[in-house]
């Protein structure tokens, strides 16, 4: 008899005999993020055609194949139903569970902890794959061998006896009608290079790290916020995948000009809302985990140039036009230049996304006393010669006009939803919290203009 059936408790199993490892949270992040490709690549070479897998806290699998093939199990958090209408793209959302394309979703309860694990049990593969470990030690763990395995089955039936004796006959049926198990020992020996192919080919574009203090932290329920890093990695992730599909048909020469076009473009598609999703879960893990800001001297001015060309092709894409205004001889600024630079594609995208084909998209750099500040104002066709002119905000003034609230709803502490488009984004308050981690002073005017203001560097002695 097990007595530890959580799911912590097998993540602890999984780790037996393992040396602890030195990885932050970003880091681990990553290395499972490519494991899933490095798995999903695998089972689709050796064509499995029966087999199961059990996730949690979401859905880890996404091949349209895999999914089809494999029974699957998922635990998700019962404060799912709190994220309306995020939650609507679930499986066991509403629906039952013949109508969730072979999920079966199930409780995740509090001491199982918020950190992802997968089983995946077919004839001709088993692993089990994990996130485990404190701040400061975490660690990807892969599992094949027999004895791990068979405990963590051990460890799942006991579970399903304590709940729902049906799972737990319907798991050992499912076992035994996969008839013998042969794991594939090249599998043991070529996962961790293909992990580290994989993250060299496809490494995500965003640094995450935690930043500075918030008064909504401590309010703020965790497994929501586990929940939502959890559901921007689901949507990333294929994205990846695909944008690397586009990636090698692109190296090809024969392709016709409109194709390669067409995939250029949906290459940008990917990107950005890699990026995105990307911002999302950087104000998530923010909320979560506070931290000392770490900012160097940043010229912002040269970042706006480099970063203009692919700007203007997005907007192109929108039919909207962008004018910069970067005045000489600017100083440098205290900031992050890593993580400044998916920030100010965030706003650009934040300004840009829904505008009438024709508009024109102002990007200002200016001195502002001891700050910088950096404008982003939109002028529509019709906008009247009063709207350049409008007064200045104050650099030290705290307050703003956030007008995009009035039509959109909140969705937790992160996240702001546009019922109208569809448009899911970062919440003002998120926004301003981001940017705040990178030492500026975010203030909106009106409906979409807005303006940051970042301290300047001092000079140097």
């Amino acid at each position: 008899m097990v007595n530890d059936t959580s799911l912590l408790g097998l993540r602890q199993r999984l780790a037996r005999d393992i040396t602890p490892g030195h990885c932050d949270e970003a880091g681990v992040r990553r290395l499972w993020w490519g494991a899933l490709e490095v798995i999903q690549e695998a089972l689709m070479e050796r064509q499995v055609q029966t087999g199961l897998w059990m996730a949690a806290p979401l859905p880890a699998l996404y091949e349209p194949d895999l999914l089809r093939q494999l029974k699957g199990w998922v635990w998700a958090p019962e404060s799912l139903e709190r994220l309306s209408p995020l939650h609507a793209a679930l499986p066991g959302s509403g629906r039952t569970a013949s109508e969730n394309a072979g999920f079966c979703r199930l409780a995740l309860e509090p001491r199982d902890g918020d950190d992802p694990v997968l089983l995946v049990i077919t004839p001709e593969l088993q692993l089990a794959l994990a996130i485990n470990g404190k701040p400061g030690e975490r660690q990807l763990l892969m599992r094949c061998d027999a004895e791990s395995l068979s405990d963590a089955l051990t460890m799942v039936g006991e579970r399903f006896k304590g709940t729902k004796t049906a799972l737990a006959d319907q798991l050992r049926d499912q076992l035994n009608g996969l008839g013998t198990l042969r794991n594939d020992p090249d599998f043991d020996r070529c996962f961790w290079p293909r992990l580290a192919e994989k993250l060299t080919e496809s490494a995500p574009s965003l640094t995450l790290q935690s930043a500075p203090d918030n008064s909504n932290a401590q309010q703020t329920p965790s497994h929501d916020l586990s929940l939502l890093e959890a559901m921007t990695h689901e949507v990333r992730t294929p994205l990846a995948t695909i944008r690397t599909l586009i990636r090698s048909l692109l190296r090809r020469k024969d392709l016709p000009s409109v194709v390669e076009n067409r995939l250029q473009q949906i290459d940008a598609e990917c990107s950005e809302q890699i990026d995105r999703f990307g911002l999302i879960f950087q104000a998530a893990e923010l909320q979560r985990k506070p931290s000392e800001m770490q900012l160097a001297r940043t010229d912002l001015g040269a970042i706006l140039q480099t970063l203009e060309p692919g700007w203007r092709e997005q907007l192109d894409r929108r039919e909207v036009a962008l004018q910069l205004g970067i005045e000489n001889d600017l100083p440098e600024i205290l900031s992050d230049a890593r993580r400044l630079e998916p920030m100010l594609w965030g706003l650009i995208d934040r300004v840009s996304r829904g505008l009438p084909p024709g508009s024109r998209l102002l990007l200002l750099l200016q001195p502002a006393g001891a700050r910088l500040k950096l404008q982003l104002q939109v002028r529509s066709q019709s906008s009247s010669s009063a709207d350049e002119d409008d007064a200045e905000l104050d650099p030290l003034d705290t307050e703003f006009v956030d007008a995009e609230q009035a039509d959109r709803e909140q969705v937790g502490t992160v996240l702001s939803w546009d019922p109208t488009t569809g448009s899911l984004q970062l919440s003002q308050d998120a926004t301003r919290q981001l940017m705040a981690s990178l030492g500026g002073r975010y203030q909106a005017r009106r409906k979409r203009d807005l303006t940051v203001f970042f301290p300047v560097a001092s000079a140097p002695t």
